[in-house]
């Protein structure tokens, strides 16, 4: 078994990042039709190959991405056959090393992702509808401590 690595994908990884993206957005927002995310697919074509991404490859599969536009975090996104083993704390570490501040916006009712980010040092700044969905979504910030 090969040591994983955290890189930026390939062009042809795109539609593997995709997979992952749709999959994971299907099972993690039950409350939000899965056509809604099906509709977006032509939208994460276009914009994940111009986004700054993080692919985590474990024996030269792709099993997880963080995406991020400037210091938003627009995306972090395990294969559900990987999740629970620390990667998306990889991967949130691995960024956390590259800003000094983090923002990322979640869904009120998805309630592992908020835990996940809350144990990660995110804190809600703002509470708000996200009008596409109509779902409620909290802000949330990371700040790295500054040294005395």
């Amino acid at each position: 078994m090969d040591k994983p690595v955290i890189r930026t994908p390939r062009p042809t990884e795109i539609e593997a990042l995709i997979k992952i993206w749709q999959d994971g957005n299907i099972r993690a927002h039950s409350f939000i039709c899965p056509d809604y995310w099906l509709n977006n697919i032509g939208h994460m074509r276009l914009t994940l190959p111009q986004a700054e991404a993080y692919a985590y490859e474990v024996n030269g599969e792709i099993v997880g991405f963080v995406g991020l536009d400037g210091n938003y975090i627009a995306g972090l996104f395990v294969d559900s056959r990987y999740q629970s083993q620390g990667i998306g704390t990889s991967l949130i570490e691995f960024i956390k090393q590259r800003h000094f501040t983090l923002t990322l916006a979640v869904y009120k009712k998805n309630e592992k992702a908020l835990q996940f980010y809350r144990k990660h040092g995110f804190v809600v700044t703002e509470e708000r509808i996200d009008t596409k969905t109509n779902e409620a979504e909290l802000l949330m910030r990371w700040n790295r401590a500054c040294p005395i």
